[in-house]
């Protein structure tokens, strides 16, 4: 068991965040679930948490009601080796009621914070021409989705 694990309040659609999910992320798997009893806050036998994983991440949902709800400042980064990668979680978790932001970051339409992120923009970032990186940030922060042949080509370009 992993030391610290995200723990994500639902509203009541924690089952349909796992199965959004599940069809996303190439390994998810739902490890156990619990169920409200007589005199919980959630209807009788409804789904009060579930522990799952996402690409070996352990998680817990809850469905705690509508206390609460996610803001930007929690977000999950999602690293990217190919475009095709970031096209792919990209496309699925804005769908369906997702909304988009600039620099990679998104929320899933349960309003979960995601950055979808090409791994070659951390060796980008960190190279020690600060011409070509700034160069590169520059057009990073005109982006929405990221793409790496853009980010590529104004790093060379420096």
């Amino acid at each position: 068991m992993q030391k610290i694990t995200p723990f994500l309040w639902f509203n009541s659609n924690a089952e349909e965040a796992l199965d959004f999910y599940a069809g996303i992320f190439k390994s998810m798997k739902v490890t156990s679930k619990s169920f409200w009893g007589e005199g919980g806050p959630g209807p009788k036998d409804s789904l009060m948490t579930a522990a799952f994983q996402l690409e070996g991440q352990d998680f817990i949902a809850l469905n705690g009601g509508p206390i609460f709800t996610f803001t930007e400042a929690i977000s999950f980064v999602i690293n990217c080796e190919t475009q095709d990668e970031v096209d792919h979680y990209w496309d699925k978790l804005s769908s369906d009621g997702g909304t988009t932001s600039q620099c990679g970051w998104l929320k899933d339409k349960f309003g979960l914070s995601w950055q979808v992120v090409p791994t070659i923009l951390t060796k980008l970032a960190g190279n020690s021409d600060k011409k070509k990186v700034g160069s590169m940030m520059q057009v990073m922060m005109k982006m929405t989705k990221l793409d790496i042949k853009i980010l590529q080509e104004a790093f060379d370009k420096g």
